[in-house]
């Protein structure tokens, strides 16, 4: 298992590296220049040139790559060119929003889609499953920041069981969570519809197999089979689904975000491609892209601890 671990973490490493590149390479030939946005299309060459060399931006583009990822390395993201603060301060803040949101949004998605899954595959053809079905394909059909938007006009504005947006910060907790309620239903009700079709595709994959049809010889009710040798055998590709969507939910959440006024990651990412924070924009995408390749390591670990056979082939 060591060993197995060691090699992801070489493939991780070398991931990284090149994700940092093409970020570097991607945000530096976009147009626009920083300096110019921040003082107008007024400004002096003179005065242009001094705030290019504070900024750093006069140095080549191989040692303005060099410098970002030492700093990265050492925790060190950047000063943010509108704000003049550390980056990582701004990224830290903004994860306090971020990271429960997804983790609450993740957390109902998996509520809702394992029992919704198992319960659909264990009555296949029938009115139940039928039900599930249908509701997964609305799940999946309705645009998360439209479904957002209802929730608001519901919950918030007709009901007013909730605020129609804004953080109040955790030295509420009970109005912070409040506040995340509606915006991680709108992310993780999309969500769970996906994972509750590939739970019952997996399963019903599963039920088909000859390990389940000996187990079933052997006295096993459909049931039974399903709980005591299926559900394992049938979680690989459904852990394959929740790492993505934890990644997604984390990274992609910039436009529910919009919707409910909350400051985290993603009004950050939006606010900086704004203002041509360039700073702000490659670490924060940095940042997202090792969330996506860490949660990619532990699911494929999470493998080699369901199935031991994976080991053996890498």
């Amino acid at each position: 298992m060591l060993r197995y671990a060691a090699k992801r973490l070489v493939s991780l490493a070398i991931s990284l590296l090149v994700a940092s590149l093409v970020i570097f390479l991607v945000v530096e030939v976009a147009p626009g220049d920083p300096a110019s946005y921040m003082l107008g299309i007024n400004a002096q060459p003179d005065t242009l040139a001094a705030l290019r060399a504070e900024l750093g931006l006069d140095m080549p583009a191989a040692q303005r790559y060099l410098h970002w990822l030492g700093g990265m390395m050492t925790g060190d993201f950047g000063t943010s060119y509108t704000y003049r603060a550390p980056v990582a301060g701004m990224v830290a803040d903004r994860l306090q929003v971020s990271l429960p949101l997804a983790l609450l949004a993740l957390v109902l998605a998996v509520s809702i889609a394992f029992p919704a899954g198992i319960h659909a595959a264990s009555r296949r053809g029938g009115a139940a499953d039928t039900v599930v079905m249908g509701a997964t394909q609305l799940g999946v059909a309705i645009p998360n920041f439209w479904f957002a938007m209802l929730l608001v006009l519901l919950f918030a504005l007709k009901l007013r069981w909730f605020s129609a947006g804004g953080f109040p910060g955790w030295e509420q907790p009970v109005a912070a969570l409040k506040s995340l309620a509606l915006p991680a239903v709108a992310l993780a009700l999309p969500q769970a519809a996906i994972l509750t079709r590939v739970m019952r595709s997996s399963l019903l994959d599963i039920l088909g197999e000859d390990f389940i049809r000996t187990a079933r010889a052997k006295g096993l009710s459909q049931r039974q089979a399903l709980w005591r040798h299926g559900l394992r055998n049938a979680l690989i590709p459904v852990l394959t689904i929740l790492g993505l969507q934890f990644s997604f939910l984390l990274a992609g959440a910039i436009i529910i975000e919009q919707v409910f006024f909350l400051p985290g990651l993603g009004r950050l990412i939006f606010q900086a491609i704004t203002q041509r924070d360039l700073i702000v924009v490659e670490s924060v995408v940095m940042l997202l892209v090792f969330a996506v390749i860490a949660v990619t390591f532990l699911t494929d670990l999470a493998y080699a601890a369901v199935d031991p056979r994976l080991r053996a082939r890498r």
